[in-house]
């Protein structure tokens, strides 16, 4: 490999975010951006202007979004395992492969998709997605009292 970066194969390569939002939200307005992302800034007062501001700031819902363009606006086939562990901005896609037609999106598939995620979440139980560590029994209030009655000081302050 020569060290070069080739950029022919990258589709989001040269599409800026404010450009990539005009296409999806012209196509499927905001509405269903915020019915399949579920991301707020789709939702209350939305604008171009105010989401791109957001996604620039917000790292995994601009992923989100440039994902959303690459999977169901232009409608390229998920990408490979190996590709899947990048950012949607550093995928590449293989030769040949070409954007087919922007997906038919509804409110009511949208409102399926959902369900179907909540059906998930609740099978992996209440605590999937926790961190195995975190103690949960113990109120922040209970361990400010910890810290104070283990006060090293404590003999010298009156």
């Amino acid at each position: 490999m020569n060290g070069e970066i080739n950029y022919e194969n990258n589709p989001l390569h040269g599409v800026s975010l404010k450009k990539l939002l005009t296409e999806i939200v012209d196509h499927y307005g905001f509405e269903i951006l915020f019915a399949y992302l579920n991301i707020n800034c789709f939702n209350t007062n939305p604008s171009i202007e105010s989401s791109e501001k957001f996604l620039r700031k917000t790292d995994w819902a601009r992923e989100k979004v440039e994902a959303f363009y690459l999977y169901q606006f232009m409608n390229l086939p998920r990408a490979s395992v190996e590709q899947f562990e990048l950012p949607p901005r550093d995928r590449v896609i293989p030769q040949g492969q070409t954007p087919g037609k922007p997906a038919e999106l509804s409110l009511e598939d949208a409102e399926r998709l959902r369900e179907k995620r909540a059906k998930k979440t609740a099978m992996r139980g209440p605590d999937a997605g926790r961190r195995a560590n975190s103690d949960k029994s113990v109120s922040n209030y209970s361990r400010a009292s910890i810290y104070r009655a283990s006060d090293p000081m404590k003999k010298y302050k009156k």
